[in-house]
């Protein structure tokens, strides 16, 4: 047998979660409207355990949008890759080369020779054009 009905002052002391921040959750998208409206709204067992998904979620330290999307089969934030800093070098006025700062010295040691060759490669051909042009 199912769980009985029950009004949002009574869903609110069962969860623990004021009334307020459950009409919050309901307007986000975060838990489903009442199973009627209007004076008589009724709340059930799918609102109970909404609710204490959210808080369960909100303890693990996701944000209300995550757990929305996490609620509606959106993205997996855990899964997305860290953040990564980039640097840029100005190897023309027109050209940028973007390099990540993760990588290792030896590497960026590479980088930075082969951003040099391009640089000058790059201006070189510039002034041939410029030549060219005359």
């Amino acid at each position: 047998m199912g769980m009985r009905e029950l009004k949002l002052d009574e869903l609110a002391r069962k969860s623990g979660v004021p009334t307020r921040t459950i009409r919050l959750y309901i307007t986000r998208g975060l838990v489903p409207g009442p199973l009627r409206s209007g004076r008589k709204a009724a709340y059930g067992a799918e609102h109970v355990a909404a609710l204490a998904e959210i808080r369960r979620l909100q303890k693990q330290g996701l944000t209300l949008a995550e757990i929305r999307q996490r609620r509606l089969g959106g993205v997996d934030f855990s899964k997305l890759l860290a953040p990564v800093r980039w640097s840029s070098y100005a190897v023309a006025p027109d050209v940028v080369v973007m390099v990540r700062e993760d990588v290792g010295g030896w590497r960026l040691k590479q980088v930075r020779s082969a951003i040099g060759v391009l640089s000058r490669g790059l201006e070189d051909g510039t002034k041939e054009a410029a030549e060219h042009d005359r």
